[in-house]
């Protein structure tokens, strides 16, 4: 389970705000990639955050949602997105820093020290950390993993209502049989990553 030994050290060291920054949407086919970013403060902080964060891949989606919206009413959350186009440009992984630029940029204030879920770091505007698995390990990356994942989740459920038959509401764009079924029904969309290698076969495929 998370904890907060990560950003006690730093607080030791003189730290306060102390932002937990994480991504959703990495290895799917379609959508944009999402980066949360979240500065908890432990004396302001519920005991069902205290207790119920963890990385957001071993949560049901109705604890995920009971999460996300505890953390809009108790601390300071930013949220960043970087669209498909960014990511055929970019690359994804250029565009998930990019992602979480923008997410610590769109919180209320800028933290003074930064812990980055993974083994990468972006180029951000004050020092930073990386922690593999940290979403896993640290309480603010837990965090900043459920602002990233819901609100991923739901930008891909209004996706999958302008574009029915790829059923992105329940596979949020990863490439399952039903959304592999859709392509093969309905073709590529302009949500679709043509910068990866299953889209990039069905394109080449079309053009033959």
């Amino acid at each position: 389970m998370p904890n907060f030994n990560f950003e006690n050290r730093l607080i030791d060291k003189g730290y306060n705000r102390i932002a937990g920054i994480d991504e959703a949407g990495r290895g799917p086919w379609a959508g944009p990639v999402v980066a949360g970013a979240v500065i908890l403060n432990l004396e302001n902080t519920s005991d069902m955050l205290r207790v119920g964060l963890d990385d957001s891949k071993k949560l049901s989606g109705s604890k995920r949602e009971a999460l996300f919206e505890a953390l809009q009413q108790n601390v300071e959350c930013g949220v960043g997105i970087a669209s498909v186009e960014e990511i055929d440009q970019l690359n994804i992984l250029q565009a998930t820093f990019l992602a979480m630029t923008r997410a610590v940029e769109s919180l209320p204030s800028a933290p003074e020290f930064a812990l980055v879920d993974g083994n990468k770091l972006p180029p951000l505007s004050c020092p930073a950390e990386a922690i593999v698995k940290g979403d896993s390990r640290s309480l603010s990356i837990a965090a900043a993993s459920i602002i990233a994942k819901v609100t991923r989740d739901r930008l891909m459920a209004e996706l999958s209502e302008l574009h029915p038959g790829y059923a992105w509401e329940k596979n949020m764009g990863y490439g399952t049989k039903a959304h592999q079924a859709g392509l093969e029904r309905l073709g590529v969309t302009e949500h679709h990553r043509k910068s990866y290698k299953p889209i990039i076969n069905i394109l080449s495929r079309e053009e033959s």
